[in-house]
């Protein structure tokens, strides 16, 4: 599994051929950002400005994620 980049808990896809071989490799994340819309609708009371919003993505790409920020 190190050799396909699984780590602990990490997903596999086996794909079985007509010849009897199966492949294995590492599952990729299919789903697209149109389907996590709405995801946590309803979930606070919380209203951000834009420019929060912008602040939060990029402490997000930039690992300085806070956990428990309200």
């Amino acid at each position: 599994m190190e050799h396909l980049g699984v780590k602990p808990g990490g997903k596999i896809e086996l794909e079985l051929l007509p010849d009897g071989r199966g492949v294995i490799k590492a599952a990729r994340a299919s789903g697209k950002i149109e389907d996590f819309f709405g995801v946590l609708a309803g979930q606070t009371k919380k209203v951000a400005t834009i420019e929060e919003m912008n602040q939060a993505a990029a402490d997000g790409w930039a690992g300085r994620v806070k956990m428990g920020r309200k």
